[in-house]
């Protein structure tokens, strides 16, 4: 019998992983067959059948990574054949039951009858809906969609509320508009001096930090992290009092008169009630506060205020605290004294991280959002997106809890009673992430889809197989708000689908198929029509331009618009066009250190792993290089508690305690512990604290106590477990 032949498809498409969405490309090998059950235009000559062979990946000239890719993107390929990949829905007879296989008619009905009965005893908040940072753009619109016209439900979040919530929140009332950087990321190449505030680029998204120059790179970090290596400048800050660096850095700019006088009364309002603020902030008390030397504070603002060009940028360090808000505020401020939001090459921006965090919060699966990034509790928005969906406003829910309270609610007798989750991992990810277990573990029914069984796929009732990066068309927005496109290489497994097609087929059962395209682009149009006249318009925007402009920046009103790599270079994006300086005050973190706890734990990420890991832990090459937690602390700490490097030690807060290898360095302050969260154990520890305005959890700092473990070796399945 002669081998069956077969065809090479080659794709240009995008690195599934980061913000920065790398170009990359693609070329499949597969068998020749029928086009049976390919969907979503991928190209009928290759089929689903087995096996699937030679997915490579390749460079790609695209603007963002100029044919850059880290370790992740060029080890993405692995994952598409995971011998752990989900292929078949499954089903737990019984909450003691195994996950058994089964049909996706069957699943489906399942899921779609224990809806209707939940929400006749309980009302259409009886079921939830939580998605991710990870999502097409099609697919969090339809996801938005699909909980408030399908399910008639308030209750959706995503997880996204645990990524850019507050530097959104900051952006939004401050500028008037959420978008990551406002300009584009080729920009920071020419930047003279650029201050990072809590981010870790060099291992989050590598190819970025060739535009860095090293001489104009500032850091602040608690930690001495690759990035702050290849700076200039490290300030080596206490977890949690950026915002004390902050109001201390515009107390000297003040003194120092480097502010921009005629910039403030053009194009601001509201320094004056800033300035007095930041006067109660002089450098020797933001020293005691922070632990950053005066003379590196007066270092930072000379050399911001010197530059022809010159950047503020925030991450996750600054911004995941129940006062991450207001720290970003305060370096806008900060920026906004200088002139910088607005000038060429200058600005105030803020590292994305998630896929597609960016385009995953503007269409509709946030609480209080409809998509173009509209208020869902403003009427002429609710009125507009219904009418392309052609509902009644009125049917409309209003805005329900965040993401961690819509979890904390979860089971309990006011809170939702089901959950469906798309592409999220909070047994992992979520601070206090066992309660969070719990919660989940207590529903009536919980319904996961994914593509392996993570760590929260091993607590539903039903399993749903989805697609991977490589099988799916798609739209993505980056960091910097360019819209980009996704574009598939082979078809998916046989019983793989993808989450289009589930939110139709369970659309179509409860009485709403009509409404839910399957086909990406035709959802793309529908979204182009209701994000129109929205702060994140995408109605000028089409699958062929992306295609020929290799990516298009939003706000994009029409198809004659360019689209707009720069914001701000007129006028503000606020009712009278002026940037609003916010007053902002320290506060101490939710959990301070004392004589139990004495420690800081601050968490993060490393080089080889991403997110929750759900991905990344299950590709050798990578769990090779970063294969389990540890507990990174100060030789100090180390002599002290008589820890070599690779003994175990044991973690403890309030919430949670593990068991982790200790590592050994100089790298980070004595006073303060660092553990990686891509594995499950570090949020075991984290604070749900959350911040009034963004309602962001305080990831990055709690109180802790360290000491050493029982002298055994731990084996790589068990280096986060819960002892106590």
């Amino acid at each position: 019998m002669s081998e069956a032949p077969t065809v090479t498809t080659r794709v240009q498409t995008h690195c599934p992983y980061c913000a920065l969405q790398c170009g990359m490309s693609l070329t499949a090998d597969g068998p020749v067959g029928d086009g049976a059950g390919v969907g979503n235009g991928v190209d009928a000559r290759i089929t689903s059948g087995s096996p699937r062979t030679g997915v490579r990946v390749g460079p790609r000239d695209f603007p963002v990574n100029q044919g850059r890719l880290c370790r992740k993107g060029w080890t993405a390929a692995e994952l598409l054949d995971s011998p752990e990949r989900l292929t078949t829905p499954l089903v737990r007879a019984g909450r003691r039951q195994p996950l058994r296989p089964t049909d996706w008619d069957t699943a489906l009905d399942l899921v779609a009858d224990r809806i209707t009965r939940i929400q006749a005893d309980h009302g259409p908040d009886g079921v939830a809906v939580f998605g991710g940072g990870g999502l097409t753009n099609e697919k969090a619109y339809s996801l938005g969609k699909f909980a408030r016209v399908a399910l008639r439900t308030r209750n959706i979040d995503y997880n996204g509320r645990f990524c850019m919530s507050s530097a959104a929140a900051a952006a939004i009332r401050a500028f008037g508009i959420d978008r990551g950087l406002p300009f584009p990321v080729g920009d920071i190449a020419g930047a003279d001096a650029v201050l990072l505030v809590g981010g870790n680029l060099a291992e989050t998204m590598p190819p970025i930090m060739s535009y860095f120059r090293p001489r104009a790179l500032m850091v602040a970090d608690p930690r001495r992290t690759a990035t702050a290596a290849q700076a200039s400048l490290h300030l080596a800050v206490t977890p949690g009092t950026d915002l004390a660096l902050a109001l201390g850095l515009l107390h000297i700019a003040i003194l120092e008169q480097h502010v921009d006088e005629s910039y403030i009364a053009e194009r601001t309002t509201g320094y004056d009630t800033v300035r007095a603020t930041a006067m109660a902030y002089w450098p020797q008390r933001v020293e005691r506060i922070t632990g950053v030397p005066v003379a590196q504070q007066y270092a930072v603002v000379a050399r911001l205020a010197a530059a022809n060009r010159a950047m503020i940028l925030t991450a996750r360090g600054a911004e995941q605290h129940s006062k991450g808000t207001d720290t970003a505020t305060g370096f806008i401020n900060l920026a906004l004294a200088l002139g910088l939001p607005g000038r060429p090459g200058s600005g105030y921006g803020t590292i994305t991280g998630q896929g597609n965090g960016q385009g995953g919060r503007e269409h509709g699966q946030k609480a209080d959002q409809l998509p173009g990034y509209r208020r869902l509790d403003d009427p002429l928005a609710r009125e507009h997106v219904a009418t392309v969906w052609g509902v009644d406003p009125d049917s409309l829910p209003q805005p329900g809890p965040s993401g961690y309270e819509l979890l904390d609610q979860l089971g309990t007798d006011a809170g939702p009673k089901a959950l469906l989750l798309f592409a999220s991992n909070p047994v992992v990810s979520a601070p206090r992430s066992r309660h969070v277990a719990d919660r989940l573990a207590s529903l009536d029914l919980l319904v996961v889809a994914d593509f392996v069984l993570s760590e929260t796929a091993e607590l539903a009732d039903v399993v749903l197989p989805t697609t991977q990066w490589a099988e799916e068309h798609g739209t993505m927005t980056n960091l910097e708000g360019r819209v980009i496109r996704r574009r598939a290489a082979l078809a998916p497994p046989p019983g793989v689908r993808d989450d289009l097609r589930i939110l139709h087929g369970l659309a179509s059962r409860l009485g709403h198929g009509e409404r839910f395209a399957t086909d990406p682009e035709t959802v793309f149009e529908e979204l182009r029509r209701a994000s129109a006249g929205g702060p994140a318009d995408y109605s000028g925007i089409s699958y062929p331009r992306i295609e020929a402009e290799d990516g298009v920046f939003w706000p994009c009103p029409d198809p004659e618009h360019p689209g707009t790599p720069r914001l701000f270079p007129e006028r503000f994006a606020t009712p009278d066009g002026r940037a609003r300086f916010i007053p902002v005050d320290f506060r101490p973190v939710a959990e301070d250190v004392d004589t139990r706890y004495p420690l800081y734990l601050t968490t993060g990420r490393v080089l080889a792993q991403y997110q929750s890991g759900a991905q990344t832990r299950r590709i050798r090459q990578l769990t090779e290089v970063a294969p389990e937690s540890y507990l990174e602390l100060h030789p100090d700490l180390a002599e002290r508690l008589g820890v070599a490097d690779g003994d175990p030690v044991t973690v403890t807060s309030r919430r949670g305690t593990v068991t982790v290898p200790a590592r050994i360095s100089h790298d980070i302050r004595p006073d303060t512990v660092f553990m990686p969260f891509h594995w499950e154990g570090a949020n075991r520890l984290t604070n749900p604290a959350l911040d009034p305005t963004s309602r962001m959890p305080e990831f990055k700092v709690c109180a802790v106590h360290v000491s050493a473990a029982q002298r055994r070796a731990l084996r790589a399945d068990d280096s986060c477990v819960e002892v106590s």
